[in-house]
């Protein structure tokens, strides 16, 4: 027959582990963002640094101009490298809490089959029909789930390479004009 004690605390403890794992992605996350932030400062620093130095030395006109557009080239190309490294810690992370919700819904297919499988065995007779509807229940449920899923990626996939195809382009025009 069933333990409901015992499935509860199975469910409890698979929640726990759930909970854990989301908080070791997040902590990951912000460790890696924070990271990301302290290097930007750094490097914000000492450009800054340098083009102070630079600014104080320029002599005429034309070499303001030059230093000018030296200047806006990096930004675009400092700001175009934190975005991209941003974009690819949140779209890391995000792979991470899909994996982990995407075990979690086969483990509960896997738990809702078993259960079924337990409930045909002390089924009376004749809820053979019964048994068979809530079977079919699950297999469309589970597909349609299958195919969300695929779905979901397929436009992860499309918007990844969007950004990117867009940041690149941003990118390559800036760079003539500056």
């Amino acid at each position: 027959m069933y333990n409901t004690t015992e499935q509860y605390s199975e469910f409890n403890k698979s929640m726990v582990n759930s909970a854990l794992q989301m908080a070791k992605i997040s902590m990951d996350t912000a460790e890696r963002i924070m990271g990301l932030n302290l290097e930007a400062s750094k490097e914000n620093f000492a450009h800054l640094s340098d083009t102070l130095k630079n600014l104080s030395e320029v002599r005429d006109p034309q070499a303001l101009t030059t230093i000018r557009n030296q200047i806006n080239e990096k930004l675009v190309e400092k700001s175009t490298g934190y975005a991209r490294s941003i974009y690819d810690v949140a779209t890391n992370a995000q792979a991470q809490y899909t994996a982990l919700v995407e075990s979690h819904i086969a483990n509960l297919n896997q738990t809702v089959t078993s259960n079924i499988d337990k409930a045909v065995k002390s089924a009376p007779a004749g809820a053979d029909v019964a048994i068979a509807a809530i079977k079919s229940t699950v297999a469309a449920t589970t597909a349609a789930l299958d195919g969300v899923t695929k779905t979901a990626k397929q436009v992860a996939n499309f918007t990844d390479a969007s950004i990117k195809a867009t940041v690149d382009a941003a990118s390559a025009a800036i760079k003539p004009a500056v």
